[in-house]
């Protein structure tokens, strides 16, 4: 017979990693803009920020963020990026690579300099392209890649072949920069 648990605990079911390590995170996700009535730091999902008079954003400021899903177009905030202090973006599965796209979108393309957090299915081998392509802050509850960061292992693969946010580390790493033997 299972047991069913009636209590609900409000505790996130993740830890936040930032390449400093492990924090404490301030920030809350909320369905709507009744969150911002606080002095917490807001994440709403696009459709709620998106409702969101200006006033109200302005007034918000730094404790205003937004998640966007696969699915959400990231030209719908480019107008406000200079307002957003955070930009979550979702992997809701491991398979899907959109979310690495906007990042380095935002970051190279439309130089966003606020947070950039990862949310979802983030495993082990995801974790350093993610950090290539700008984010710095992640949602993590793989036991695995929690077990390994605790252990300080950030591991990866040393050869690139695309450019990213980040420069990789020094060497022949692109296919197109090989120097050729004398």
């Amino acid at each position: 017979m299972l047991a069913i648990m009636t209590e609900t605990s409000t505790a996130p079911a993740y830890r936040l990693w930032t390449p400093e390590g492990f924090r404490d995170d301030d920030w809350t996700h909320a369905e709507g803009a009744e969150a911002l009535g606080g002095s917490g730091r807001v994440i709403l999902p696009l459709p709620a920020f998106l409702d969101l008079d200006a006033a109200t954003r302005r007034s918000a400021g730094e404790r205003l963020g937004v998640s966007l899903q696969p699915g959400d177009r990231l030209e719908q905030i480019l107008d406000h990026l200079d307002g957003l202090a955070l930009v979550a973006l979702a992997f809701p599965a491991f398979n899907d690579g959109r979310s690495f796209s906007k990042a380095e979108v935002l970051r190279t393309s439309h130089g966003f300099e606020g947070r950039l957090r990862a949310t979802g299915q983030i495993l082990v081998d995801q974790l350093p392209h993610m950090l290539r392509v700008g984010f710095d802050q992640f949602e993590i509850s793989h036991p695995v890649l929690l077990r390994r960061l605790e252990e300080g292992r950030v591991d990866g693969l040393p050869v690139h072949y695309q450019p990213a946010a980040k420069a990789a580390a020094k060497g022949a790493a692109y296919s197109w920069r090989r120097v050729p033997d004398r």
